[in-house]
């Protein structure tokens, strides 16, 4: 993927490649395929997309959804240096959307946690930010790079990931460690590569997988850092697990499988480029990428669902745990200008939820 350099830090990892149609005013579609059950929302027996939120509903892109669970839902973004909008952060109890003021204009490029009281936030300019049981805290990174990815086991063990796509001056390979009282710098073995790190995952606090440009990988078991043998030289946007057996990692037109630690690059017909991914029940995966991509594995077979909408450029995807997908995009590629940027927020499942945000 290319690097649209549109944001107020002067590098992102937008793709080039996008520029999707508008979601339209929460449209629903059935999908082109099946699978997929369960999950938060009013009953109903046949999954499908729903637009929970779009530009109706948000001033800012969406670039991260997460939750601990289908009543614990938050997406996040915000104005990619636009002038106007503040800081983005919404969340879905399972009946309706909030927004929330965690303030700040920067915007937020990734949310994880571990539970409904240990939720991280990071985005441009090294920031991190934490919402607990006291509310939002502001965290010392020690870093201005932008920070694309955080992951968290637990209160005492969290990692954030980032730097500075394309060459440009600035932080590269930035890879911070949470103790449970302070954030770390960890430096990586060997010279430096002077890549930006974009997404970290964990199948435990001890088996810790990072991603990044030109198809970076790294692992770190027992304390140890290993370089893994890179596949692609598509930059790798996300990287998650349906288990420890189980990675994926997914960027461009690369789409990698890990299956007892070792990655494999896997030949997927993919209508656009991909920047997402996100393990669902047993068997099923959702990737979703450039001009509303939404790819799902059922039984062993890819199901395209393209031409439901939205139709926006997604940039992440997770499951809610009970077999319902959510994605998150909008308008992350234009430069930088005044007032809102186009959001928005899906879910694939069964039944409706909320189509708006309560004041």
């Amino acid at each position: 993927m290319g690097m649209s350099l549109a944001g107020a830090c002067g590098g992102d990892e937008r793709d080039t490649s996008g520029g999707g149609a508008g979601s339209g005013a929460h449209a629903g579609a059935g999908s082109t395929g099946t699978g997929g059950a369960g999950g938060a929302g009013n009953p109903g027996t046949t999954p499908a997309w729903q637009v929970a939120l779009d530009e109706g509903d948000l001033d800012g892109a969406v670039l991260s959804i997460w939750g601990s669970g289908p009543e614990d839902v938050y997406a996040v973004g915000g104005p990619l240096g636009n002038s106007g909008p503040t800081s983005l952060v919404v969340h879905f109890d399972g009946a309706s959307w909030r927004r929330l003021s965690p303030g700040g204009n920067e915007t937020f490029w990734w949310v994880g946690g571990s539970g409904p009281d240990d939720v991280w936030m990071v985005g441009e300019g090294g920031r991190i930010t934490h919402l607990g049981g006291q509310g939002f805290t502001e965290h010392t990174s020690g870093t201005t790079a932008t920070l694309w990815g955080v992951w968290s086991a637990g209160p005492d063990e969290a990692w954030a990931v980032g730097g500075t796509p394309g060459g440009q001056a600035g932080e590269d390979d930035v890879v911070l460690h949470w103790d449970g009282t302070m954030w770390i710098r960890e430096v990586l073995p060997g010279a430096p590569l002077g890549r930006a790190l974009y997404k970290v995952w964990g199948a435990s606090a001890d088996d810790v997988y990072v991603v990044g440009e030109a198809g970076v990988m790294w692992r770190r078991q027992a304390g140890t850092w290993t370089r893994l043998p890179e596949l692609t030289q598509s930059t790798l946007f996300t990287v998650t697990g349906c288990g420890p057996d189980e990675v994926w990692a997914v960027g461009g037109s690369s789409v990698l499988r890990a299956e007892g630690g070792e990655f494999t690059a896997l030949d997927v017909s993919l209508p656009n480029l991909v920047n997402g991914v996100a393990c669902g029940p047993p068997g099923s995966v959702l990737v979703v990428g450039s001009g509303g991509v939404k790819h799902r594995l059922v039984e062993g077979q890819w199901v395209s669902d393209f031409l439901d909408p939205p139709n926006d450029d997604l940039h992440s995807a997770w499951a809610d745990g009970q077999g319902a997908f959510w994605a998150a995009g909008g308008d992350f590629f234009t430069s930088p200008a005044a007032g809102p940027r186009r959001g928005v927020v899906a879910r694939f499942g069964p039944g409706t939820v909320a189509t708006s945000i309560t004041p």
